[in-house]
């Protein structure tokens, strides 16, 4: 629980409500005011992340999951082959 901090928040309904009722966007403190962003523009975008299904750093995580369990698994077979020749 956040005590005695104001924050400007976007509040979306969610497009397909089965699992989600709405999705809410903490906007950043002088996003507003210093980037000349208008509401539709924030709207427009919180729209877009909502129906993208992820954030766009998710991808990248998508790709080094994989990458680094198989870099584990080469790691914990090349010791086993040292423990086991020693």
């Amino acid at each position: 629980m956040v005590k005695g901090i104001s924050k400007q928040v976007i509040v979306v309904q969610a497009p397909d409500p089965k699992l989600f009722e709405q999705a809410i966007f903490i906007l950043k403190e002088g996003a507003v005011e210093a980037g000349g962003v208008t509401d539709q523009q924030l709207l427009s975008e919180a729209n877009r992340l909502i129906r993208s299904g992820r954030g766009e750093k998710l991808g990248i995580r998508r790709i080094y999951g994989p990458i680094w369990a198989c870099a584990g698994a080469l790691l914990t077979g090349i010791a086993w082959v040292i423990c086991a020749l020693l």
